[in-house]
């Protein structure tokens, strides 16, 4: 199916020149004088680049389906993270680099959304707030309080964010997944 720059939306799959690419973010610009356009920054699926492009505004583009499915994160072993279809019940092993970053967000247990463009895995989404336990951090002092300030805060999963200063070792945090944020103490 055919869209054009007029129907552009953040996430949409299209495809450009032969390669799939997904609509980071995108901007349709008139200038005073000359033609309208589009300023668009595109991920390209296969590699995982990013790019800057630009199209005359009404260009058409063909669209890839987006589909995701739920997978419930069983373990990782040797590089390898397992999930589970969790109405089939069937197993898949995904390597270290299809994860990617998601990977410092799963732990056993927790549903992730496995995102495909066609029959082509494209990634690995981590749920939006998971509870992480602290598994290192420097120690709070009397007196510390929300507005002193940050310290870096090592999580179960291997993560590290910056934290208030009155968190400890071993409380349980709720963190954002998109931009790795403290939420609160759980």
């Amino acid at each position: 199916m055919a869209i054009s720059t007029a129907d552009f939306k953040n996430g949409k799959a299209i495809i450009i020149d032969g390669k799939p690419y997904t609509i980071i973010e995108f901007q349709h610009v008139k200038p005073g004088k000359g033609g309208a356009f589009v300023r668009t920054k595109v991920r390209d699926i296969r590699s995982g680049r990013v790019n800057d492009l630009t199209f005359r505004a009404g260009e058409k583009f063909d669209e890839i389906r987006l589909e995701e499915k739920d997978m419930q994160f069983l373990y990782s072993d040797s590089g390898e993270y397992n999930f589970m279809d969790t109405e089939s019940y069937e197993q898949l092993a995904l390597a270290a680099e299809v994860v990617g970053d998601a990977a410092k967000w799963l732990k056993e247990n927790d549903i992730a959304k496995l995102q495909y463009a066609g029959d082509e895995l494209i990634g690995v989404e981590p749920p939006m707030f998971v509870e992480l336990e602290v598994t290192e951090t420097e120690p709070g002092f009397k007196g510390d309080t929300v507005q002193g300030g940050t310290k870096p805060a090592t999580l179960e999963t291997g993560a590290t964010i910056q934290v208030p200063m009155f968190v400890n070792t071993g409380d349980v945090l709720k963190v954002d997944t998109r931009d790795g944020r403290y939420i609160t103490r759980v």
